[in-house]
């Protein structure tokens, strides 16, 4: 897929403020600081899409925008730590818990891992609650480039052992790095093709 024109729609604070579910739809999260956004910059090319801040928490509604007039790129908040009250991240967890399950048009979810931690319950269980609820997602593990490959495979092998006892097969997973840019081809290939694929509701 080639990327051609990426545009900023709108910010929704509430599900029901989101864009009319007309066209598909790939949303991305993952836990505060993962580097979402900067997956966001480099997938889509435009290095000022997304907003990149060194202070976890600083996505806090959900933002869409709009890839080559034909598809959603949506930026959720992240989960688990942030500078931010209690209250707040309680109202940020049934935003996006209502969003994954209501939202008609998600082709796919991105749940993003920082390929440096082993496995964290917050992500563990994030990912059992999609699997429990049928949301299709894929796994991507960020920022390959801050160590080396035979680590990144140790921790990605811990996922896989943890997750096979309870699943009895493995999401799709890719490996990125936005600073050059792994995955980035392998990611938008596998949006042209689950778009080719999805006829909407």
């Amino acid at each position: 897929m080639i990327i051609r024109s990426a545009e900023f729609v709108t910010s929704s604070s509430r599900v029901d403020q989101c864009p009319e579910p007309k066209i598909p739809e790939y949303a991305f999260i993952g836990r505060s600081n993962v580097g979402k956004s900067s997956l966001i910059n480099m997938l889509t090319g435009f290095s000022k899409l997304a907003k990149i801040s060194g202070t976890p928490g600083k996505t806090q509604t959900i933002n869409h925008f709009i890839i080559n007039g034909e598809w959603y790129l949506t930026d959720l908040p992240g989960y688990g730590y942030a500078r931010v009250s209690k209250k707040m991240r309680e109202n940020w967890h049934k935003t996006i818990e209502r969003y994954i399950l209501t939202r008609e048009n998600m082709v796919c979810l991105f749940a993003l891992i920082d390929c440096r931690h082993n496995p964290i319950m917050a992500d563990l269980e994030f990912m059992e609650f999609l699997g429990i609820n049928q949301v299709p997602f894929a796994r991507v593990f960020t920022k390959i480039d801050k160590q080396t490959p035979a680590a990144t495979n140790k921790v990605i092998s811990a996922h896989n052992m943890i997750m096979l006892e309870k699943w009895e097969s493995l999401p799709e997973t890719f490996m990125s790095s936005a600073n050059n840019k792994t995955g980035r081809d392998d990611l938008l290939d596998y949006i042209e093709k689950t778009m080719t694929n999805y006829n909407l509701p």
